[in-house]
């Protein structure tokens, strides 16, 4: 007799629990995808975000196309302090303008801004800029004594274990300043000292040349990429470590945003 009609139903019911199987792992993997999605949004959203750094202004720290994470969070609760190495969007007049680049294929926007979203893209670096906290709000910061260095709250502070010199040279190109920094805000100040726009240069600007803290993104802490290069980014506090807060007290920190 033939085994035709009777091998079907079972045939059937396995190709029904295949097809079942197959659903509920395909189910398994979007909500995966999904909550990786979510989590990395949230992630992205109020605790670190990437950027890429696209000039020489902060070497040896930080060097072109380094990828490094910032922390949005703990500066909201510990404030910032000297020393730390900041991302802020522009405050104005700081960056020059950039020619309009050929349009990317729209696939490429749709997946850049897909990535940005989730933020595992820095499509925005390029309208971020990068410097290290010099002062804070109520700091007198001024430039420069005989030996060519800054001073904070009457204090000279000794930048050499960051700020890269010129070749024979023995202090960056003097660009004086002498200023109080309003509530509220920072002054900044590249480790590349000779080749960096920063507070400095932007004193005749409507912001004086200082950040305000609501453009403050967050403070970099950890080089990603490349590997060879990975680790933390040093705050260098102990250059700041006998400066006293704007009234005589011993402070290097200010609230965040």
């Amino acid at each position: 007799m033939s085994t035709e009609h009777a091998d079907t139903p079972a045939a059937a019911g396995a190709a029904t629990h295949r097809s079942r199987g197959g659903l509920l792992f395909l189910r398994d993997v979007v909500v995966i995808v999904v909550i990786a999605i979510v989590a990395s949004f949230l992630l992205k959203t109020f605790f670190v975000r990437s950027f890429y750094i696209p000039s020489a202004s902060m070497e040896n720290t930080l060097q072109i196309n380094d990828r490094i994470l910032v922390d949005e969070i703990t500066p909201r609760f510990g404030g910032y302090h000297r020393g730390d190495v900041v991302v802020f969007s522009d405050p104005g007049g700081w960056l020059p303008v950039q020619p309009a680049s050929p349009p990317k294929p729209w696939i490429a926007q749709v997946a850049d801004s897909a990535l940005t979203f989730v933020g595992l893209s820095t499509a925005d670096s390029d309208d971020h800029l990068v410097k290290r906290v010099i002062g804070l709000p109520g700091d007198h910061v001024q430039c420069c004594n005989a030996l060519g260095q800054l001073s904070v709250n009457g204090t000279p502070v000794d930048e050499t274990s960051y700020v890269k010199l010129q070749p024979g040279e023995s202090a960056p190109q003097p660009v004086p300043f002498n200023v109080t920094v309003p509530k509220d805000s920072l002054w900044v100040l590249g480790d590349n000292r000779d080749e960096s726009r920063d507070s400095r240069y932007n004193q005749n600007d409507p912001g004086k040349g200082f950040v305000p803290m609501s453009d403050v993104v967050g403070r970099a802490f950890l080089i990603t990429w490349p590997f060879d290069r990975f680790g933390l980014i040093g705050t260098h506090s102990s250059a700041f470590a006998g400066v006293p807060g704007p009234t005589g007290t011993a402070s290097s920190g200010t609230p965040g945003p």
